[in-house]
């Protein structure tokens, strides 16, 4: 059963909104979660590890959102998944199976549902998870603008068929503070969502 939380309001987010996750993230370099795998930053995973992290995903997804769904009484709803840092041109299929899975969990619960390219990624911002000393120290190529209120309006496309829609949101991993989940929720409310829900599998305060 996803758990329940609130994403309250500060410079980023207008008003407070509801989030879900399936389980609280704890760093264990012996064990990659599906969702990291599904990152594949360097395009560097084999298709079959690919493949089975995203059939994870489908899974967890296919469990959840049908809960979420019911104890909010939603109808009407589509699925949409935070755009990724970068530009979308700069990632290969491989590199964008996060949304696959999301696009065809939700196929499976309702054909109404599928999830949508309604918001993009057209210029490049900070990768925050890249963020992280390495043995060669750190990733040097990650350009763009850290977070800041507004960034996702700023650098990304979106379409206004969002206008009255409800949305589920999805994202790997919830991070308080880190504000890039509560700027793209302002920005679907600004262009006109009628109800959004936040949901991610993993929730961590690192």
């Amino acid at each position: 059963m996803p758990q329940i939380f609130e994403i309250l309001p500060n410079e980023y987010l207008s008003k407070k909104t509801t989030g879900y996750y399936n389980h609280l993230y704890a760093y264990d370099k012996n064990n990659l979660y599906c969702y990291h795998i599904l990152k594949n930053t360097f395009n560097n995973i084999n298709i079959k590890s690919l493949t089975k992290a995203r059939d994870e995903v489908c899974d967890i997804l296919i469990n959840d959102i049908p809960c979420i769904l019911k104890d909010n009484g939603i109808s009407n709803w589509i699925i949409m998944c935070v755009p990724r840092a970068k530009s979308y041109k700069k990632f290969s299929n491989n590199q964008l199976m996060f949304k696959e899975a999301a696009d065809i969990a939700a196929k499976q619960i309702s054909e109404a549902a599928a999830c949508t390219d309604y918001i993009i990624r057209i210029k490049d911002t900070y990768t925050t998870h890249l963020d992280i000393p390495t043995k060669s120290g750190r990733i040097k190529d990650n350009t763009g603008p850290k977070p800041y209120p507004g960034i996702t309006k700023n650098t990304c496309q979106i379409d206004n068929q969002v206008k009255d829609k409800n949305i589920i949101l999805i994202d790997d991993i919830y991070t308080p503070n880190a504000n890039i989940d509560e700027d793209c929720i302002q920005a679907l409310y600004d262009c006109g969502a009628k109800n959004i829900i936040f949901y991610a599998i993993a929730y961590t305060n690192r």
